[in-house]
């Protein structure tokens, strides 16, 4: 089985507090593991995406609360530099809350043979959940790392979480810890 790892929306304007960050979450946690993730993957031959909020500084998504963030071109748009993003990775920038969404990441990962789409990253409720619901949309299986991923809130972290297990889509869709998922790509 062929995985990819996708990390959600960890750049420099949701998570580097030196930067103003406009996500009041604890993305800090999260880290190691996204990393020992990483590092998993890419020991695998699996490929890791960062997927990265990137939008225009008029976009039509800061007509409600969300305040103008992440926009292209100011490097805040970029995975934080504690993730240590190798050449290998791939950046994709995204307009909206899915990673599917607009882009090209279907096709992509067709052409690397993934069946398995493994979301962590921020806001578990939002842009994780989205990223692995369209990842079934787009027939491939997914799981969200359930201690790799972060909200503002830990209630609505969990609460999101406790919707999806024991999902009727089981075991196409999953919620799994860290070592569960290290522990599955290591014996493939």
């Amino acid at each position: 089985m062929n995985y990819a790892l996708v990390v959600v929306d960890m750049i420099k304007d949701n998570v580097d507090l030196t930067r103003g960050a406009a996500l009041d979450i604890e993305a800090n946690k999260i880290i190691p593991r996204i990393n020992e993730l990483s590092a998993v993957f890419r020991s695998k031959s699996e490929p890791v995406i960062f997927a990265c909020d990137s939008f225009m500084a008029d976009d039509f998504i800061f007509g409600g609360l969300m305040k103008p963030h992440a926009i292209r071109g100011t490097g805040g748009d970029l995975p934080i530099k504690e993730l240590n993003c190798q050449t290998s990775d791939l950046i994709l920038p995204k307009r909206r809350m899915s990673a599917f969404y607009k882009t090209d990441l279907d096709q992509t990962l067709r052409t690397w043979n993934v069946k398995t789409v493994v979301v962590c990253g921020i806001m578990t409720n939002v842009c994780v959940l989205l990223t692995a619901l369209d990842a079934i949309q787009n027939d491939f299986s997914a799981i969200i790392i359930t201690d790799a991923s972060t909200c503002y809130k830990a209630e609505l972290h969990d609460m999101t979480l406790k919707v999806y297990e024991g999902f009727p889509l089981f075991p196409l869709f999953r919620t799994m810890s860290t070592a569960e998922v290290i522990s599955e790509i290591t014996a493939n």
